[in-house]
C-alpha cells in the first residue's frame, strides 16, 4: 500500500491526539485497493468542532475553503479536508440540496451517501485500519459496480455518467439493479461542464473506452444526451469493408484504436484525437443507401460535419489550453477519408502542403489510422486485418514535406511589398495568396523567388 503524504499522517495523528479520528475516504481508498497509486487524498474527520478543525489545519499552512453549502478546506494540490455530512435533495439539478455537517455521525450514515460501494469504503488514516459498512472490498473483487443505497443515488443525476466512466476506467460490470436505477433517472438537468467532465474521463483515463460507450446506450444517456449517439445505431456498412458490422458498433472499436495511439499528445490534442474518433461516421446516417449490390455511404465525411458539431454544443467543447480542439474535431471529421485518398490517387506534393493548412496532419493520420484498424473484430483472422498502410504512407509523406503538424508559413509577407514600392491595397491579398499558392507547389522556395514572382505581378 501507498503511504499517504505526511502532512496527511501528521494531520490524523494530531486529530487522533484531540479525540477525533481521521478516516481517508472516497478514490484514494479505492485506489489503494485496487493497486493504484492515488493522486488525491481526501480525509474525513470526525469527534472535532469545526472551529477546532480549521485551527489544527492552519498550522499545517494556507487553507482554501470551497463549497457554499458545505465546506471543504483544501491543503495544498492534493489535500482535501472536511466533516462527515448528509444532503437532503431539496431542488432539481446538482445544487439543489440542503448539506448539513454532523461531527458524531456514524462511519456508515456518512458513507451512504456515496454512490458506489467501491468508494464507500473508509480507512483509519493512522491505524490502517478499513471501515467497509456496503461490501465495497468485495465488488472491487469481482469487478462489479453497484449503488450504496437506491434510496439516495438518484438525487444526483451525474451518477449515471459516472457509472459509466468508472465502468470503462476500472473495466468493470454495473450490477443489474443498479443498470435498472440509471434508466429512470432524468439527465437532462446536467450542465454542459459536467457531462463533459465525466465524458473527458471516460475517453482519457480508461484504455478501453467503449466499455463506457457501451453504457451510454445501456443506461438510456444516449437516448436522453446524445442523438447522435443513437443515430448510429444498426446503420449497415458493406461487410468487405466493415466485418465488424454496423457502424455503432465499428464506431466504439475506433475509439479504442484512437486511444492507443494519443500517448504522446498532449492533453487538447489528446481530446481532439478521441472525439475525432468518436464523432468520424456521424454522417453515416443520413448518407446510407443500398444500391447497385452494396451499401454506401457517399459524402459521409462532409455530412458528418453538422451532427459533430451538435454534439460538441451539447459538451460545451471550444478551446483547451489556447488550442482551437473544436475547428479541428470538425475538420478530422470533414477530411478523415484524406489519407485514404490519397494513397490510391498519389497527388502532388501541393495537395499535402494545402491539407495542413485545413488540418493537423498528424492528428489526422491518427484518427484515419485508427479508422482502419477499427475494422478488425477479434473473431476475423489476423491475415485479413486491416494495416493501416496507406495511413502511415500518408503521414510519412507529411513529414517528408515537413508539415507534419502544420502547414508552411508563407515567405512573402506584406512588409516586402511594401519595400518594393506597394502601397497597402486590397491588391496585397491578392498578390500574396498567388505568391502563397506557388509556394505549396513547390515552385517558389526562397524570398528571391517570391519576390520576383510578386513584381511579375504588379
Amino acid at each position: 500500500m501507498t503511504k499517504p503524504p505526511n502532512k496527511v499522517i501528521e494531520l490524523a495523528k494530531i486529530i487522533d491526539k484531540d479525540g477525533g479520528r481521521a478516516m481517508l475516504v472516497g478514490g484514494c481508498v479505492r485506489d489503494e485497493l485496487m493497486g493504484i497509486e492515488p493522486k488525491d487524498w481526501d480525509l474525513e474527520i470526525y469527534g472535532i468542532e469545526p472551529a477546532r478543525l480549521l485551527e489544527i489545519l492552519s498550522d499545517f499552512g494556507e487553507v482554501n475553503a470551497v463549497g457554499e453549502a458545505f465546506t471543504v478546506y483544501k491543503i495544498g494540490q492534493e489535500l482535501d479536508v472536511s466533516l462527515p455530512r448528509r444532503e437532503r435533495k431539496t431542488g432539481r439539478g446538482h445544487r439543489g440540496f440542503v448539506v448539513e455537517g454532523d461531527k458524531d455521525m456514524p462511519f456508515e450514515e456518512a458513507a451512504k451517501r456515496r454512490d458506489f460501494t467501491i468508494n464507500a469504503i473508509m480507512q483509519d488514516a493512522v491505524t490502517g485500519e478499513i471501515i467497509d459498512c456496503f461490501g465495497g472490498q468485495a465488488d472491487i473483487k469481482n469487478k462489479l459496480l453497484r449503488v450504496v443505497s437506491r434510496e439516495t443515488f438518484a438525487e444526483d443525476s451525474l451518477r449515471v455518467l459516472r457509472a459509466a466512466q468508472f465502468a470503462a476506467r476500472f473495466e468493470f460490470e454495473i450490477e443489474a439493479e443498479t443498470r435498472e436505477i440509471c434508466r429512470a433517472i432524468d439527465l437532462t438537468d446536467l450542465p454542459k461542464e459536467r457531462i463533459w467532465g465525466e465524458l473527458e474521463k471516460l475517453l482519457l483515463k480508461s484504455e478501453k473506452p467503449s466499455i463506457g460507450l457501451r453504457y451510454f446506450y445501456d443506461l438510456g444517456i444516449a437516448n436522453q444526451l446524445f442523438p447522435e449517439l443513437v443515430a448510429l445505431v444498426g446503420v449497415p456498412q458493406e461487410p468487405e469493408w466493415h466485418p465488424e458490422g454496423p457502424v455503432d458498433t465499428h464506431t466504439l472499436m475506433v475509439v479504442d484504436e484512437a486511444r492507443k495511439l494519443i500517448g504522446d499528445l498532449e492533453f487538447a490534442k489528446q481530446v481532439t484525437v478521441m472525439l475525432g474518433a468518436l464523432c468520424h461516421d456521424f454522417g453515416k446516417p443520413a448518407t446510407t443507401q443500398f444500391f447497385d449490390g452494396r451499401w454506401r455511404s457517399h459524402a459521409h465525411d462532409e455530412a458528418g460535419v453538422e451532427p459533430t458539431l451538435s454534439f460538441l454544443d451539447k459538451l460545451g467543447i471550444f478551446t483547451l489550453d489556447g488550442y482551437d480542439v473544436r475547428s479541428q474535431i470538425v475538420q478530422l471529421v470533414r477530411y478523415h477519408l484524406t489519407p485514404g485518398m490519397f494513397y490510391k490517387s498519389k497527388p502532388g506534393d501541393g495537395a499535402f502542403r494545402r491539407l495542413a493548412r485545413k488540418v493537423e496532419p498528424d492528428l489526422l493520420y491518427r484518427v484515419a489510422k485508427a479508422d482502419s484498424l477499427g475494422r478488425n473484430p477479434e473473431w476475423l483472422p489476423k491475415e485479413k486485418w486491416f494495416k493501416a498502410e496507406a495511413q502511415e504512407w500518408f503521414i510519412e509523406r507529411m513529414r517528408e514535406l515537413n508539415v507534419e503538424h502544420e502547414a508552411p508559413q508563407p515567405i512573402l509577407m506584406g512588409r516586402y511589398l511594401i519595400e518594393l514600392g506597394l502601397k497597402p491595397s486590397p491588391q496585397f491579398k491578392t498578390i500574396l495568396d498567388a505568391v502563397y499558392e506557388k509556394q505549396l507547389d513547390g515552385q517558389i522556395t526562397n524570398l528571391d523567388e517570391a519576390i520576383d514572382e510578386a513584381k511579375k505581378m504588379f
